[in-house]
Formats: C-alpha cells, sequence, structure tokens
C-alpha cells in the first residue's frame, strides 16, 4: 500500500519542529561564570502546528492531491536560575500577575531563609 501525500506531508513538519524545539531551547545551556556560579537561562516555549489536504476526484485515472501544512514557535525567555556556593536563586525576567507563579518563584529563597532560622536555633541551644 502506498503512502497518502499528506503522511510524507505531516513527517516532514513535524520534523523540522523537533530540530527547533529540543531540551536547550527551555533550559539553555550552562552559564559559568568566573567566581563559579552557574546560570541557566529557562524558556517558555509553545508552538502550533496544523495539516491539510485534499484529494480532488478526477475523470481521469490520475489522482490529484492538494496540500499544505505549516508550524509556528514562541520562544520567550522567563527566569535565570543562579546556583551559587551551593544556593539556589530562582530570577524570573518577568513580574507576574499569577500568585501560583509569584510563590514558586519565592519558594528557593524561603527554603534558605528557613534552613537559616534552624541553623541559628541550633547554634543558640548548643552555646552554654
Amino acid at each position: 500500500m502506498n503512502e497518502h501525500p499528506i503522511q510524507g506531508l505531516m513527517d516532514v513538519t513535524l520534523e523540522k519542529i523537533k530540530k527547533m524545539v529540543d531540551s536547550n531551547t527551555i533550559i539553555g545551556n550552562p552559564i559559568n561564570m568566573a567566581d563559579g556560579t552557574l546560570i541557566l537561562p529557562i524558556s517558555k516555549v509553545s508552538f502550533g502546528f496544523a495539516s491539510g489536504g485534499s484529494d480532488i476526484a478526477t475523470k481521469t485515472s490520475k489522482d490529484l492531491f492538494g496540500g499544505g501544512g505549516g508550524a509556528g514557535v514562541s520562544i520567550v525567555p522567563v527566569a535565570f536560575l543562579v546556583v551559587r556556593e551551593g544556593n539556589v536563586r530562582m530570577i524570573q525576567l518577568a513580574d507576574t500577575s499569577n500568585s501560583v507563579d509569584r510563590a514558586i518563584g519565592m519558594m528557593p529563597e524561603m527554603v534558605d531563609k528557613i534552613t537559616e532560622l534552624f541553623k541559628k536555633d541550633k547554634n543558640t541551644k548548643q552555646e552554654p
């Protein structure tokens, strides 16, 4: 059974999307600073895909096919993960109005502060 022309059209379009969008697009390549700080860029990736075609009935024995496909990709940088001296910080590039996004963004900082409080409390109890 021969492959339908729409199949080839879709395969080519999806292959091109795979080449454009990979894991390095979302979490970028790490940037190593001279002081040992590691910076990881984070992006939001959105994409859409459409494909369509038509077989046109003819009086001749020749099959006619018309089709097309397309895709769009949007890559928006949203944050940086900064790893320095064992601490991880997330720096957001845009102020989000979504409370959940803000809470998630503040999570590493809150964990660090709570850890520091427990360390101070432990050191205070151990001193005579």
